[in-house]
């Protein structure tokens, strides 16, 4: 038997929406920048990819930043298990799912939601890198979403990091051969990716480029337009 799908009136799903972003906002204060990691829920332990995960999770915990990560099981649950069996911060964005009825059991923090948009909103709240494994829809959406936000400006600068460079090898072409060729990406849009199967490179550029983000003491913030310089 399929499950319903009810499309409650817009008035009724802002405030939740809203409420989901604000609970959201003030965990993340608390917990300072942070690295999201994105990457499939049907990757199952014992898969190198989960290895992969759970030691990036402990690589950044142990380098004093907090693992944002999806909160169900997979990839998700590996970084979240890393980041939390190194005594570090792990933060679970949780979202309410038929084929995931459970959330992973490895974080400090949680926060649940109805809305993917309320959920995608938060992973660039207070992300200064974030970093890709394989993963299926939700994953690319996550991916494109954060690429799209840096491509225009929406939010700073900041990595976005693919790891797995056979898995993404044929994104990658195609993106090249389609988009770049048919002049609908500029040629430096590529640059946005940093495709590596290496931590240690991982780690060195999540520094380098975020060497003054963690830091700063600022609040959780949504992309913005930015304003226009006063002369």
């Amino acid at each position: 038997m399929s499950n319903k799908i009810v499309r409650l009136p817009a008035a009724q799903q802002i405030p939740r929406i809203m409420s989901e972003m604000e609970a959201a906002a003030e965990t993340l204060q608390e917990m300072g920048w942070g690295v999201s990691v994105f990457g499939s829920a049907r990757i199952r332990p014992g898969s190198p990819y989960y290895a992969v995960a759970e030691d990036l999770g402990a690589r950044l915990a142990r380098a004093g930043l907090t693992v944002i990560a999806g909160g169900g099981p997979g990839i998700m649950e590996a970084s979240n298990k890393g980041a939390y069996e190194a005594g570090g911060r792990s933060v679970g964005l949780n979202i309410t799912l038929p084929r995931e009825p459970h959330n992973n059991h490895y974080q400090t923090h949680t926060l649940q939601f109805d809305y993917f948009y309320s959920r995608k909103a938060t992973f660039v709240m207070h992300s200064a890198a974030y970093i890709a494994l394989p993963g299926g829809f939700g994953t690319l959406d996550e991916l494109f979403e954060v690429t799209t936000l840096v491509q225009t400006g929406k939010i700073p600068h900041a990595p976005i990091v693919l790891i797995g460079t056979q898995f993404w090898a044929g994104l990658l072409d195609w993106i090249r051969n389609e988009l770049l060729t048919n002049g609908l990406i500029s040629a430096g849009d590529l640059d946005l990716f940093y495709v590596t199967d290496d931590l240690d490179a991982v780690m060195a550029h999540i520094q380098e480029h975020c060497a003054d983000c963690f830091t700063r003491h600022e609040e959780p913030s949504l992309p913005i337009e930015r304003e226009s310089n006063v002369v």
